[in-house]
């Protein structure tokens, strides 16, 4: 594809050009190592990187024209240099005029919150593909065009990645694209030149303090999502958050509720949580906004409160795009637990093995919740989890505390400990453990043996509860990542005895 450079930085708030821009350009890339003969290289500000310093590199490689937020002390005569206030956001606006504003022909929702995420976007994306629709999707499993899976190496890819694959989407005939929006992305940048049709709220709980540093930044990360919403779209935000207001004090969209107690737009209350699923009285009560009053009841074969709360955020975002409300909640009602979250292994020797991703203080605590109001009289909860390497350490004791004091049995492991001793995060758990709650911690550091460990101890009728890792299937230890299925390991263990 080629394109002036004038089409592309239309849009875009330049502070100054120096050089012309009716010059043809093919490519755009951030990385210096990606240039070519042509491309514009933009000079990202990361957080271990500074491309400001490969600028050299990039021309050297064949760069045109260099997007920056400063000159270079050195300029090439034969370079169009553009200088903007923000690169990443010049990056956002100007790769979605390279590929001509894909987002303007889709339903692109996004989906923003603590927990929940994954969850709920797989949710949408499996429920309008069920009804006969084409979508995409971007989450932190997978990303998805259609039925075609490509790896996900972030929950929110770059900016290019980004329109890239909005493109591709566009291409195949896509209607819908449903998309994780994480905290470091809305601040990064990487959503700039995204018209979103809508947005939705989950939650909101400590968790990433290693990068924004204190909660109140965290929070305004999210606010700026819905800020920049337009007044034409919606904003679907969880009443039950105390911090949804907050998100919404200059959000211009259209604003919607859901619940589990509150009165709000859309409302659900449990009927049966089971582990093999749940039912739901779900309540819509939206006439002030156009939406008629309507009452359903139905089975569902997620389980979980919170995935209560994540049935209800993907049935009301439907609702505002217009989807039909009783084949929603069929397509709904006929997808399997989310990979890796709360996944039911198949009873094996009657013992019952769920594996989750929670791996936050606030997402532990209720998975532990769910697990223990439906175990069986005289039934114990033994929970394998660690905490990763290189991350929030705030959160260790916090988690440590939870998992002793709300589980039969605690066996605290490592979990993607990356350039840390994982003896070393599991002494900052214990710093949690109440003095009553020490002779129910294990400590094991290997995994895999902490899982064994587990089903040898597990009596019939035991729950395990292997947390934090979910969908991933390796072990990331010293930069390498190791292969790792808990899944397996929990089928070679329980087969062997």
């Amino acid at each position: 594809m080629m394109h002036s450079l004038t089409q592309l930085l239309v849009g875009v708030p330049v502070k100054k050009i120096l050089g012309p821009t009716d010059i043809a350009i093919e490519t755009l890339c951030f990385d210096s190592r990606k240039a070519v003969t042509h491309s514009c290289f933009v000079a990202l500000n990361g957080s271990q990187f500074d491309g400001h310093n490969y600028i050299a590199m990039a021309i050297a490689a064949g760069s045109s024209a260099v997007v920056c937020a400063r000159l270079p002390q050195s300029l090439e005569p034969t370079v169009t240099y553009i200088v903007v206030a923000s690169t990443p956001s010049a990056l956002g606006m100007m790769a979605a005029n390279f590929y001509d504003h894909p987002s303007k022909k889709l339903k692109v929702v996004a989906v923003t919150g603590t927990n929940g995420k994954t969850t709920v976007v797989h949710l949408l994306y499996n429920m309008v593909m069920k009804m006969g629709y084409k979508a995409g999707m971007f989450s932190t499993i997978c990303n998805k065009v259609l039925d075609q899976t490509y790896p996900a190496s972030h929950t929110t890819p770059d900016a290019l990645q980004l329109q890239s694959t909005l493109h591709l989407m566009v291409a195949a005939g896509c209607s819908y694209c449903f998309m994780e929006a994480s905290s470091h992305a809305i601040v990064q940048e990487r959503l700039a030149g995204i018209v979103f049709t809508g947005a939705v709220f989950t939650n909101i709980t400590h968790e990433h303090l290693d990068y924004h540093l204190d909660f109140a930044s965290y929070i305004q990360a999210k606010k700026k999502l819905f800020d920049g919403l337009p007044a034409t779209a919606f904003a679907l935000m969880n009443q039950q958050d105390r911090n949804s207001s907050i998100l919404l004090q200059h959000c211009k969209a259209k604003k919607f509720t859901f619940s589990l107690q509150d009165t709000a737009d859309f409302r659900a209350k449990i009927v049966t949580n089971t582990l093999y699923g749940l039912e739901l009285d779900l309540f819509q009560n939206a006439i002030a906004n156009g939406l008629a009053i309507n009452h359903q009841s139905v089975w569902f074969q997620l389980i979980g409160a919170f995935n209560a709360s994540n049935l209800l955020a993907a049935y009301g975002a439907a609702q505002l795009l217009g989807l039909n409300s009783l084949e929603s909640l069929v397509a709904l009602s006929a997808i399997p637990p989310i990979l890796g979250r709360m996944n039911r292994l198949h009873h094996i020797k009657s013992k019952q093995v769920v594996i989750d991703y929670a791996h936050t203080p606030d997402a532990i605590q209720k998975v532990i919740a769910t697990l223990h109001s439906m175990l069986p009289a005289y039934s114990r909860l033994i929970t394998i989890m660690g905490c990763g390497g290189n991350r929030d350490q705030e959160k260790r004791v916090m988690i440590g505390q939870i998992l002793a004091k709300n589980s039969d049995m605690a066996i605290f492991t490592s979990d993607n400990p990356r350039d840390e001793d994982p003896q070393k995060i599991i002494h900052a758990m214990q710093q949690g453990v109440y003095a009553s709650d020490l002779s129910k911690v294990l400590h094991i550091a290997d995994r895999a043996m902490a899982i064994k460990t587990a089903c040898l101890l597990a009596h019939a009728n035991d729950l395990i509860l292997i947390a934090g890792k979910g969908h991933q299937y390796y072990e990331e230890i010293n930069g390498v990542q190791h292969y790792f299925c808990e899944a397996q390991i929990v089928q070679d263990s329980l087969s062997d005895r």
